[in-house]
C-alpha cells in the first residue's frame, strides 16, 4: 500500500511552534531593524528549526538584523536557493552534483557549511508501555517496510523481554516532503538492511511501502503523538521538548544507546574527515555512538554582492562560533572541531 501523505499546519513559513512549546519566538517576528540592515532570507531544514529560531532571535538582539527563515524541509530549501528566492538554504544532506549544476546556472558556485550536529530519535505511542523500548537497525527496517505489522510480533518481543506489548498494528510515520531527516534515516536503514536498501534506498524523498506521512519534523511528531501504535523518526529536540517516549537503538558495538548530545558527539568523533562529499556519520563505530546521527548544512552562493555578502558572512561566522555555545539549550549538539574548521574554511572562500 502506498503511503498516505498528511500535510500539517504545525510548521509553515514563519510559524513559531510556541503552541507546541518547542522554541522561542524567532527573530523575524521582531520589530523592523535599523535602516541599512536589510532582512536576510533563508529556507529549508525543519531539523534545524529549534536551533535556527533561537539563533536568529539572539542575532537580532545582538546585531539588530532580521533573518527571515522558512522551515519547509531540506528539499524545499535547496529548491528555493536554486530558484534564487532566498539567500541561503539549510539542508541535512549536502547538495548533490545534479543540484549543484542546477544552482550554478542561477548563481554560480555553492558553498556548503556545516552548522549543527543532531540525532534522530525513534519516537512511539504506546501509552501502556512504561519501559524504554529497544530497537535494532534490521528491526526498524522491517517495521518501516511493513514486514513487522504488530507491536507484539516476535521480532520486537525478542529485543524487549519481559515487556508486555499490545497486539496493536504498527503505524510507521515518515516525512512526506523532501527531507534531510529522511535522508539520514534511510541512509542508516540502507546500511544495516539489504532488503531496505533494495526496496526503498537512501534519499531525501523515497517511496515508502507503508505508513503515513507528515510534512516537517513537527508534523511527524504530532502524528506519532496522536496515533496509538505509531512509530516515527524525529529530530531529538522535538522529542525532548514535547516529552515523547523514544527508544534506544543497538549500535555497531552491540550496545543499546539512547540519542543524547553526548552519544551524537561520540558518533561524529568516530569520523576524522568531514567534507560536503564525505558527510555520513550513521552506524558509527564506538561503544557510546548513537547510530542515527547527521550534520546539517547551510548552502549559499560563493559570489555575493558586497553588502549582502558581508552580512551573510557575519551571520554564518557568528552562527558556527559564538552561537554554538547556546546549542545545547535547544537540544542541539555544538559543532565538533573538525566541523567548525570546515565551516570557517568555506566561509573564507566567500567573494563579497
Amino acid at each position: 500500500m502506498r503511503s498516505l501523505s498528511i500535510a500539517s499546519g504545525v510548521i509553515l513559513c514563519c510559524a513559531t511552534l510556541t503552541g507546541c512549546g518547542l522554541v522561542p519566538s524567532p527573530a523575524f517576528l521582531q520589530p523592523t531593524p535599523p535602516k541599512g540592515l536589510r532582512p536576510l532570507t533563508g529556507a529549508g531544514s525543519t531539523f534545524d528549526y529549534p536551533l535556527l529560531s533561537r539563533a536568529f532571535y539572539d542575532y537580532y538582539n545582538e546585531f539588530h538584523q532580521e533573518v527571515n527563515y522558512q522551515p519547509i524541509g531540506s528539499g524545499g530549501g535547496i529548491l528555493q536557493l536554486v530558484k534564487g528566492t532566498v539567500q541561503f538554504g539549510a539542508t541535512d544532506v549536502p547538495m548533490n552534483n545534479r543540484e549543484l549544476a542546477l544552482a550554478a546556472r542561477t548563481g554560480g558556485a555553492v558553498l556548503q557549511i556545516p552548522i549543527t550536529l543532531g540525532a534522530e530519535a525513534i519516537a512511539y505511542n504506546l501509552p501502556m508501555v512504561h519501559h524504554r523500548l529497544r530497537f535494532s537497525g534490521p528491526l526498524l527496517a522491517a517495521m518501516f517496510l511493513g514486514r513487522v505489522r504488530f507491536w507484539d510480533a516476535p521480532a520486537i518481543v525478542a529485543l524487549n523481554p519481559g515487556v508486555k506489548l499490545p497486539h496493536w498494528p504498527v503505524l510507521a510515520v515518515h516525512r512526506s516532503d523532501g527531507s534531510g531527516t529522511t535522508y539520514i534515516f534511510t541512509n542508516y536503514l540502507s546500511r544495516v538492511s539489504p532488503a531496505f536498501s533494495r526496496i526503498v534506498g537512501t534519499g531525501k524523498a523515497v517511496l515508502w511501502p507503508s505508513g503515513v506521512g507528515g510534512k516537517g519534523n513537527a508534523a511527524v511528531a504530532e502524528l506519532v503523538q496522536n496515533a496509538p501504535g505509531a512509530i516515527g523518526y524525529v529530530e531529538l529536540a522535538y522529542v525532548l521538548q514535547t516529552h515523547m517516549p523514544y527508544g534506544v537503538v543497538l549500535n555497531r558495538a552491540g550496545r543499546y544507546v539512547a540519542p543524547t548530545l553526548r552519544t551524537a558527539t561520540a558518533a561524529a568523533d568516530a569520523f576524522a574527515e568531514l567534507t560536503p562529499s564525505h558527510f555520513s556519520i550513521v552506524d558509527a563505530r564506538g561503544l557510546s555512538s548513537y547510530p542515527i546521527c547527521g550534520y546539517s548544512w547551510v548552502v549559499l552562493y560563493r559570489h555575493q554582492p558586497a553588502v549582502r555578502g558581508h552580512e551573510l558572512r557575519r551571520l554564518l561566522t557568528w552562527l558556527v562560533t559564538t552561537e554554538q555555545a547556546r546549542a545545547s539549550a535547544v537540544d542541539n549538539v555544538p559543532l565538533p572541531a573538525v566541523a567548525r574548521r570546515l565551516a570557517l574554511q568555506q566561509l573564507g572562500r566567500m567573494d563579497d
